[in-house]
């Protein structure tokens, strides 16, 4: 594909992740603007378009996509639709980005790799953390081998249940899995083993167990899993949505020392090794998927290359179907 000079962005669903997270971040990138929404309420459409400045506003995904004026489409809709979106996006040779988990399964994940690839289309997926300041350090660290070879990955995700959970009438799409494939192990867990896969390679194999221990939604509520990276360190993951207590805990054990960290938040990244001891603190941007989103824009426009691809997201969703969905 041709680079872009400047590169004019849709987003196909302005909703809450867009507030803060994402939307700002295509109009302050240099070379780079957002032109288009969509919502399916109109009405709520045109209000984001208002608020936020943006010309033009949809209530049709197709339309959207087919404006002449867009160049490259944010799919920021839940994930029962990004396969469709993106496809369709693909197939009006506009780059895609979408949100994470990057489809439903695996196998929705191959379709739109399968057809970018055909269709010589980029696509990127929200893995935003791969650029994040406070991951980029753990990679240094780990590349300089401050903690030696890694040998093993711990990983501990708990919450309590959550008030917006107690009403089965009124749901979340987080935890309908006709919506989102799964609970919010898959909506949240995703981000911890897309890092890993960044900092330490693609997991090879994944095995595990998946539980609705309390009933509260249809979801898996709790996932214990083993896992195996190319490089052969070996990992360990627990995520628990219904427990006492917040924890939020990454450990990644060299043989010369370990790096502890947190997935969400921005607490601080502690380095043991031998006499060395450390607490590194590195704040989140206020747009955080802004560092991602700015790689985008430098592949699009010939400048560089982003790290958080088709390929590399559809990895992901494979990890959490040999969990959730065992052959």
């Amino acid at each position: 594909m041709k680079p872009f000079a400047h590169v004019r962005w849709g987003i196909v669903g302005c909703g809450a992740v867009t507030e803060v997270k994402s939307g700002p971040a295509f109009a302050k990138v240099e070379h780079s603007s957002l032109v288009a929404v969509m919502r399916r309420d109109g009405e709520k459409a045109r209000d984001y378009a208002r608020r936020h400045g943006v010309p033009r506003w949809y209530d049709d995904a197709a339309a959207l996509i087919a404006d002449p004026g867009v160049d490259a489409v944010y799919v920021a809709t839940p994930p029962a639709s990004h396969r469709e979106y993106a496809l369709m996006a693909i197939a009006a040779g506009k780059p895609v980005y979408v949100e994470k988990p990057m489809a439903l399964d695996h196998d929705e994940c191959r379709d739109i790799v399968a057809a970018g690839e055909a269709a010589n289309v980029p696509v990127f997926v929200a893995y935003y953390r791969r650029m994040l300041p406070r991951f980029r350090r753990i990679a240094t660290l780990l590349a300089e081998g401050a903690i030696g070879t890694p040998r093993i990955v711990n990983v501990l995700l708990h919450h309590p249940l959550e008030d917006r959970y107690r009403d089965p009438a009124n749901l979340p799409w987080t935890v309908r899995p006709e919506l989102s494939g799964g609970g919010i192990f898959v909506d949240i867990g995703c981000h911890t083993l897309d890092i890993l896969d960044f900092l330490l390679g693609p997991i090879a194999d994944a095995r595990g167990m998946a539980a609705n221990q309390m009933g509260a939604y249809p979801a898996e509520d709790t996932v214990a899993m083993a896992f195996r990276f190319e490089s052969g360190v070996l990992g360990t993951g627990l995520w628990n949505f219904g427990a006492d207590r917040r924890e939020d805990r990454v450990e990644i054990v060299g043989d010369r020392g370990r790096l502890v960290f947190a997935t969400f938040g921005d607490g601080p990244i502690v380095l043991e090794a031998g006499e060395r001891r450390e607490s590194i603190r590195i704040a989140n941007p206020e747009h955080i998927q802004q560092p991602l989103i700015d790689t985008i824009v430098a592949e699009l426009t010939g400048r560089g290359t982003c790290p958080s691809t088709a390929r590399t997201g559809a990895r992901t969703s494979w990890v959490m179907d040999r969990v959730l969905k065992p052959s």
